[in-house]
């Protein structure tokens, strides 16, 4: 596989935190703009949604009680902050860079409007969407593949803490978990494996818009993800 024209990159708001586990690292978040500066530098169209789960996550506070949409809104003004923060280690970077929220707050961003932001990838700024897709009860995985149809993205890239890919079982837990190099969303679906919610799934499905699943923790894998390097697993196909 080639390099692509336009990439779709899904950073988890965890990836941000760094060891420390919560909350913003500087120094990480340095790291992963010099990355993203890289992809952009050779000429791809870059597009970010992050989550934000380092800040604050939605389920966890209604498992405890909480309405749960009131805990999603939540959630969503947690990934402005990690938007706002990539925006910043991008422009140190002299990367132009804009945040778009799909939760109208004009002050810090713009509003999510799909043919501004693929006028600002074409004329070679970096877009960032906030606030996932403005409703409760989706996630940022969802966000990223309706994102990516919008857009036209060519791919989604998506960063995961800890593991190398796609595994049949959880690696962490079991010693014989088999990775697999490509896999179709179909079979996902099947086997319940825990890539991305059934939503986001099946409209990546829907819409033939290739994943490639691969591990943040060495930030170089995002350039080598963008390039088409073969790392990590790729999904794709029904």
């Amino acid at each position: 596989m080639g390099k692509y024209k336009r990439v779709l990159l899904k950073l988890s708001g965890e990836s941000l935190a760094g060891d420390q586990g919560f909350g913003i690292n500087p120094v990480v978040v340095e790291a992963i703009g010099k990355q993203i500066k890289r992809v952009h530098d050779a000429g791809i169209d870059v597009a970010i949604v992050v989550g934000g789960g380092n800040i604050w996550r939605g389920l966890a506070g209604s498992a405890k009680g909480m309405d749960r949409a009131q805990a999603d809104y939540m959630g969503m003004l947690a990934t402005v902050i990690n938007a706002l923060a990539i925006q910043d280690a991008l422009e140190q970077q002299n990367v132009p860079a804009r945040v778009q929220t799909a939760i109208e707050m004009r002050q810090v961003a713009e509003p999510y409007i799909r043919r501004k932001a693929t006028r600002h990838m074409e004329k070679g700024r970096v877009v960032i969407f906030g606030a996932g897709t403005g409703n409760p009860y989706f996630s940022t995985d969802t966000t990223a593949a309706l994102r990516a149809a919008e857009i036209e993205a060519d791919v989604i890239l998506m960063g995961k803490k800890g593991t190398e890919g796609i595994y049949d079982k959880d690696p962490n837990q079991n010693d014989d978990a088999k990775k697999f190099d490509n896999i179709s969303y179909k079979e996902i679906l099947l086997r319940s494996l825990s890539v991305m919610d059934s939503t986001a799934t099946s409209l990546c499905m829907d819409n033939d818009i290739p994943l490639v699943v691969f591990k943040i923790d060495d930030f170089e894998n995002i350039y080598r993800a963008a390039i088409g390097e073969d790392i990590g697993t790729t999904v794709g196909g029904k």
